[in-house]
């Protein structure tokens, strides 16, 4: 299998993640059917060309923290921002999982 098969695997589990849920890097490597590749599901993500529109900030690490820190031009985590419009809770960076993870 290439690399675009792969990313595309990944991607088509993504855009299946709910408004207001998140899933992990791990929970969508294996949902994808790719158990253990958490990393790769990361570096597909980092590849997106910016035009995109799959719900990238859905996806957290597995203790439910905000991986990425980019801000925004009013200084805010970007990615908290979009899972804050969409209703999930974020505190401290981090978002309780047993409340917002999706579980398809």
């Amino acid at each position: 299998m290439s690399n675009p098969e792969l990313a595309q695997m990944i991607l088509n589990v993504i855009v299946q993640i709910p408004k207001s849920k998140v899933a992990s890097y791990g929970q969508i490597a294996s949902l994808a059917g790719l158990p253990k590749h958490a990393r790769l599901v990361g570096k597909v993500l980092g590849q997106l060309p910016s035009d995109h529109d799959i719900p990238w900030y859905r996806v957290i690490n597995s203790q439910g923290r905000i991986s990425l820190n980019k801000l925004d031009e009013k200084g805010m985590c970007v990615q908290t921002a979009k899972l804050l419009e969409e209703g999930v809770v974020v505190i401290n960076g981090k978002v309780n999982l047993k409340q917002f993870q999706w579980k398809p």
